[in-house]
């Protein structure tokens, strides 16, 4: 087996624990292993990445035990380029942090481990109910993570958040009983097999299929889908930069549980799956229209970026709703560009409200900012990128999308209302451009310069972006290759159900 793949579990978890235990140490101490433990996490995934893209999925057997009674950690294309999108994104967000967000409450750097390792371990598991264990750690860190600095509104949007989701793991659960108590495992390869199986007049099926909606609602709920989204404005807009940042990626591990779960296990609408097509698109092009609703509407540049964030939402559940393998690439491909530009507008929208004074980011012309250049030039890059004009690579997954819907009976909705959204978002984007740092009066905004950290974590997450236009082609063809390798779930299942190293232990003991 290769011992990297529980590394990403392992490495915040350890951290996080050295953190509480060490809680008496100063802010330098733990600044320094919270930094090491996150930037060790881009090389591993890296690492991971490049075994992954010989398109072989990796098994770690947790313990040793056999799957589909053991816990197993799989690394394939999608969950590689997962882990390598959430390394990157943590330490732009971490290293914002430390310009004083790390400060502002207690036990900031444990709480930001164990919230990386809910995600990575979301990402790498194999079971469903070791999914529902790493939701459950990741969303108990960012309860605390969004009350962090205290304040009204971030206790009480924290409550809103704590609410709904407790409610949707209720869900969870009821979901993965009624799976259990009809096929009796919850292993996601074994569920693929003994679904196949399952004859279409079993008494048992309308309960799988019940249970594959109620799983179907709940990952909706984590990635912010109408009508279950009303919580992430909110939350968003509260959370200090860095925070905000980091659950650019929150969302998408809901996202990534709709992908794995619902293309390898529940396919085939024919026997007990469900048609995305059908249940998903619809919803998510209604995502695309309340999120640009509340951008034009907000008044504040934090609510329009957590508005981007429904858009962005829906815009990549819309591709993965049309079921075929050119929308799943064209999803991964945009997917990697809205974590990244979403994640740099918080850090920037939080570098434009300190240099405004008690203005902050509202859109009022009455303050400018005090480095209008520097700031000015990242937010046209961040908006072009966002709002999907060329060159950058917003355009290009757009147009993927677009393409992609030209084999779907939906094309007109789809194509009608994402270019429709692109316009108002590029009206929302202009008229807040336009009060920060256009028409304001005549003052100087307050005497705050962005520190060299700031301005790294910024301008990196837009590199990001920008890199992923000149290397489009290689990104897309690795999102071809992710999608295909979705689509085809035999090596995935075999992989899992393979055993080898246990069964040769095993023999060679006896």
């Amino acid at each position: 087996m290769n011992h990297w793949i529980i590394a990403p579990v392992l490495l915040p978890l350890v951290a996080g624990a050295l953190l509480l235990v060490f809680e008496w140490s100063d802010i330098a101490a733990k600044r320094a292993l919270s930094v090491a433990a996150t930037a060790a996490l881009v090389p591993v995934a890296l690492g991971l990445m490049s075994v992954a893209a010989t398109g072989e999925s990796q098994i770690y057997y947790v313990g040793n035990w056999p799957a589909p009674f053991g816990i197993v950690l799989v690394v394939d294309r999608l969950s590689a380029l997962m882990l390598v999108l959430t390394s990157v994104l943590a330490c732009a967000s971490l290293l914002y942090a430390l310009g004083g967000d790390d400060g502002k409450g207690a036990d900031f750097h444990a709480l930001f481990q164990f919230q990386l390792l809910g995600i990575n371990g979301a990402f790498l598991t194999g079971d469903l109910f070791n999914l529902f264990v790493f939701f459950e750690i990741l969303l108990i860190a960012s309860y605390c993570l969004i009350a962090h600095g205290g304040g009204q509104a971030r206790t009480r949007a924290a409550m809103h958040f704590v609410v709904l989701n407790l409610v949707g793991s209720s869900v969870f659960l009821i979901a993965l009983g009624v799976v259990y108590g009809t096929l009796g495992t919850l292993n996601m390869a074994d569920l693929a097999m003994k679904v196949a199986v399952v004859d279409s007049d079993s008494d048992s099926i309308g309960l799988i299929k019940a249970a594959a909606l109620l799983l179907l609602v709940v990952f909706g709920l984590k990635a912010a889908l109408l009508p279950l989204g009303f919580w992430l404005p909110a939350a968003y807009r509260s959370a200090t930069a860095a925070v905000a940042c980091l659950f650019a990626i929150m969302t998408k591990v809901g996202v990534y549980a709709i992908l794995r779960v619902h293309t390898l296990i529940f396919m085939d609408p024919s026997k007990a799956g469900l048609s995305l097509e059908l249940w998903l698109l619809p919803l998510a092009l209604a995502t695309i229209i309340l999120g640009t609703i509340g951008a034009v509407a907000a008044s504040e540049l934090r609510a329009t970026v957590s508005y981007l964030v429904v858009v962005s939402v829906g815009t990549l559940l819309a591709a993965v709703g049309l079921s075929s393998q050119d929308g799943l690439a064209a999803a991964l491909y945009y997917l990697v560009h809205s974590t990244l530009v979403t994640g740099s507008l918080f850090l920037l929208a939080d570098l434009i409200a300190r240099q405004r004074g008690t203005v902050q980011a509202r859109l009022d012309r009455s303050q400018s900012v005090y480095q209008p250049a520097l700031l000015g030039t990242l937010f046209f890059v961040a908006a072009v990128a966002v709002s999907g004009l060329p060159p950058l690579s917003g355009f290009a997954a757009k147009l993927a999308i677009l393409q992609a819907a030209q084999a779907s009976a939906a094309v007109v909705s789809v194509w009608g209302i994402m270019l429709i959204s692109g316009l108002f978002i590029i009206v929302a984007l202009s008229r807040a451009g336009t009060a920060i740092f256009w028409r304001t009066e005549d003052t100087q905004g307050e005497r705050r310069p962005v520190r060299a950290i700031e301005a790294l974590s910024t301008g990196g997450l837009l590199a990001g972006a920008l890199l992923l236009m000149v290397f489009g082609a290689q990104a897309l063809d690795y999102a071809q290759a992710t999608a295909e390798q979705l689509r085809h779930r035999s090596g995935y299942i075999a992989a899992v159900l393979a055993n080898d190293s246990v069964r040769t232990r095993a023999s060679t003991k006896e």
